[in-house]
C-alpha cells in the first residue's frame, strides 16, 4: 500500500477544517433563515388576528354610533359611524394585502361581505330616520333595529369573524408546532458540525502521533543507535511518505556504513596478514627443507625401527608445515581462474584419487551418481578440484568407520550443483564467506583453511556454498531436489549437507 504524504494529509486535514466551518455556517445560515421564516409567518398571523379583532371593535363602535342615532338623537352620530366605515374598510384592505392562501383569502372575503351587509342595512336606516316624523313609525323602527341589527346581521358577522379567528388561531397553532421542529432541526445542524469536530479532533490527535510523532521517535531512537555504533538497527518504516523515505535512507545508511566497516576491518586483516604470512613463509620454509633434507640423508635400512620410525615422523611433519604454509598462501593471493573445458565426473576423479588411501583406511564407501554423457562444463578444474578434495578431506575426517560419503549431481541448462553428505556428527559451526577470519578447525593438526579457501574459490567461480545439518535417515525436500539420489541411510542420526551451485560456463572477470 502506498504511504500518503506529509503534504497530502495535511491538505486533507486543512480541508476538512474548511469543510466543518462551511458546514457550522451552512448550519447557522439554514437555522437563522427558518426562524426568521417562522418569525414572519408569527407576525403575519399576530397582525391578521389583530386586525381582525380591530374589525369588531370598530364595528360595535360604529354599531353604538347607530343606536346613539336613533335613540338618543345624536346629531354627529351619522359623521362619526361614516368614519368608522372608512377605517372598517382599511382593515379589510390591509387583511387582503395578509392574506397568503386561498383558506384565508375566503375568510375574509366572507367577513367583508358580511360587513357590507351590515352597512347597507344600517345605511338605510339611516335615510328611513331622516324623512320620517310618525313617531310610532320611527319607535317600529327602533324596534326592528334593536332586535333585527343584533340578532341578524350582527350576530352572522360575530360568526364569520369567530369561524375567522379560529382558522388564525388554528394557523397560529400549526406555526408553533413549526417553530418547535424548526428549533429542533437548528438544533441539529448545529450539533453536527461540533460531532464532526469533535471526530476530526481525535483522528488528528490520532493521525498526528502515528504519521508524524511516532515515527520521528523512532527515527531519533535509531540516530542514537546507530551513532553508538549498532549499525544493525533499523528504522521502523512507517508513517507519511516522508518520514519512510527517511527510515529507508537510514537503514540504507547504516548498511552502507556497516558493510565499509566489515570492509575496512576485512581489508586490515588481509593487509596484515599479507604482510606478515610472506616473511613467515620464507623463514619457516627455509628451516624445513634443511630439516627434511637432513632427515631423509640420515634414514637408512640399517637403522633400527625405532630410528626409522623417528625420522619417518619428522618427514610427515615437515610435510605438514610445508602444506600449511602454502595454504595459506594460496589463500591470501588474488585467485585468477584459468577457464578450461572439462566435466563433473573428470572434477570429482581429480580430486578422489588422492582420499582413496584414507577412504580405505578408514572403510568409508563413496556413493556417486549416475554422470550424464557429455555434459561439459567450462571452469577452472585445478581450483574447482581443489573445493572438492578440501570437502571430502573434511568429510572423511568426521565420518566414522564404515560410513558412507554420498555425492549427488543437478543439472540443468545453465548451472550445475553437487552436493556432498556424510554421516559424522554436524559441523559445530556455520561458515561465513563475509568474514576474513580463519575457520575453526576440529583436527589436530587442521589449519582451517580448507573452509575459507573453498568460499573464496566458489566467489572467483561465480558459485554458491553452503553447509547445514541433516538427518541422514530422513533426506530433506532440499537434498532430494539438488540430487539425483537419496541419501543412503545409516546408523548415525545426523550429518553434514554441502551444497555448491558453479555456472556451466564460467564468464572471465
Amino acid at each position: 500500500m502506498k504511504k500518503k504524504s506529509l503534504k497530502d494529509l495535511l491538505l486533507f486535514h486543512e480541508l476538512a477544517f474548511i469543510l466543518l466551518i462551511v458546514l457550522a455556517a451552512a448550519a447557522g445560515a439554514v437555522g437563522i433563515h427558518l426562524w426568521e421564516k417562522s418569525s414572519e409567518e408569527s407576525n403575519r398571523i399576530s397582525s391578521l388576528v389583530l386586525e381582525v379583532q380591530q374589525t369588531r371593535g370598530d364595528l360595535y363602535r360604529q354599531l353604538k354610533e347607530l343606536f346613539d342615532a336613533y335613540f338618543l338623537e345624536d346629531q354627529g352620530a351619522r359623521k362619526e359611524y361614516d368614519d368608522f366605515t372608512i377605517a372598517l374598510e382599511k382593515h379589510f384592505t390591509r387583511l387582503n394585502t395578509l392574506a397568503v392562501d386561498h383558506e384565508e383569502t375566503q375568510a375574509i372575503q366572507a367577513l367583508r361581505r358580511s360587513y357590507q351587509e351590515f352597512v347597507f342595512e344600517t345605511s338605510t336606516l339611516f335615510d328611513q330616520h331622516k324623512g320620517i316624523n310618525n313617531q310610532a313609525t320611527q319607535d317600529a323602527i327602533k324596534i326592528a333595529l334593536n332586535d333585527g341589527l343584533e340578532s341578524g346581521l350582527f350576530l352572522r358577522y360575530e360568526a364569520i369573524l369567530s369561524s375567522t379567528e379560529k382558522l388564525l388561531s388554528q394557523k397560529q397553532k400549526e406555526l408553533t408546532a413549526q417553530q418547535t421542529q424548526t428549533k429542533q432541526k437548528a438544533t441539529i445542524l448545529l450539533i453536527i458540525p461540533l460531532f464532526l469536530a469533535l471526530i476530526l479532533l481525535v483522528f488528528s490527535r490520532v493521525f498526528l502521533n502515528r504519521a508524524i510523532v511516532k515515527p520521528i521517535k523512532s527515527i531519533l531512537n535509531a540516530t542514537e543507535e546507530i551513532s553508538a555504533g549498532n549499525l544493525s538497527h533499523k528504522v521502523p518504516r512507517e508513517g507519511a511518505s516522508e518520514l519512510t523515505d527517511v527510515s529507508a535512507a537510514i537503514n540504507t545508511m547504516a548498511e552502507k556504513l556497516l558493510t565499509s566497516q566489515e570492509t575496512i576491518v576485512r581489508t586490515e586483516k588481509q593487509a596484515a596478514q599479507g604482510l606478515l604470512v610472506p616473511m613467515l613463509a620464507h623463514n619457516i620454509r627455509n628451516p624445513l627443507a634443511s630439516i627434511r633434507a637432513t632427515a631423509q640423508v640420515m634414514e637408512s635400512p640399517e637403522l633400527d625401527a625405532q630410528s626409522r620410525e623417528s625420522i619417518t615422523g619428522i618427514i610427515s611433519t615437515v610435510d605438514r608445515l610445508e602444506r600449511w604454509t602454502g595454504s595459506l598462501l594460496a589463500y591470501l593471493h588474488p585467485l585468477k581462474p584459468q577457464i578450461h573445458r572439462t566435466s563433473v565426473e573428470e572434477v570429482i576423479e581429480g580430486a578422489m584419487m588422492p582420499l582413496l588411501q584414507k577412504m580405505k583406511e578408514k572403510n568409508i564407501t563413496l556413493a556417486l551418481p549416475s554422470w550424464p554423457v557429455e555434459d561439459m562444463i567450462y571452469t577452472d578444474q585445478h581450483l574447482l578440484e581443489q573445493v572438492i578434495y578440501n570437502l571430502l578431506l573434511n568429510a572423511i575426517d568426521a565420518s566414522p568407520t564404515k560410513s558412507t560419503i554420498t555425492i549427488g549431481y543437478f543439472t540443468n541448462a545453465r548451472d550445475f550443483t553437487l552436493t556432498i553428505a556424510d554421516e559424522g556428527v554436524g559441523m559445530p559451526f556455520t561458515p561465513d564467506a563475509s568474514t576474513s577470519q580463519l575457520a575453526p578447525t576440529t583436527k589436530r593438526f587442521g589449519t582451517g583453511l580448507g573452509i575459507p579457501f573453498s568460499l573464496k574459490v566458489c566467489d572467483a567461480l561465480g558459485g554458491q556454498i553452503s553447509f547445514t545439518k541433516h538427518d541422514v535417515t530422513k533426506p530433506t525436500q532440499s537434498s532430494i531436489t539438488l540430487s539425483n539420489a537419496v541419501l543412503a541411510k545409516s546408523k548415525s542420526d545426523q550429518g553434514t549437507l554441502i551444497t555448491m551451485t558453479f555456472p556451466k560456463m564460467h564468464t572471465k572477470t
